[in-house]
């Protein structure tokens, strides 16, 4: 068998792999992992925030909560340290 056709094989078989280990979480569960820091119950339990609310924080400006009108509607993405809030330019 040509060296080639090999490693053509075993790049197949790896990526067979690796798919059937991520979607386990997901058939054993029955939904995605949520690794956002703003939905996730266990890390809220735990007091961590994302880098932009620390930020926001630290800097005395509005913090990351579910108002939409401090500008940062819960969601860690939502947060954007660059453009501040409307509220912070009063």
């Amino acid at each position: 068998m040509p060296s080639w056709l090999v490693v053509i094989l075993f790049a197949i078989g790896a990526v067979a792999l690796f798919v059937l280990g991520m979607s386990i979480t997901i058939i054993f569960k029955g939904h995605f992992i949520d690794s956002e820091i703003s939905t996730n119950k266990n890390m809220q339990k735990l007091g961590i925030k994302c880098a932009v609310q620390e930020t926001r924080e630290d800097m005395g400006q509005a913090d990351c909560s579910d108002d939409p009108s401090v500008g940062c509607g819960g969601n860690c993405s939502a947060c954007d340290i660059e453009h501040p809030s409307t509220d912070n330019n009063k």
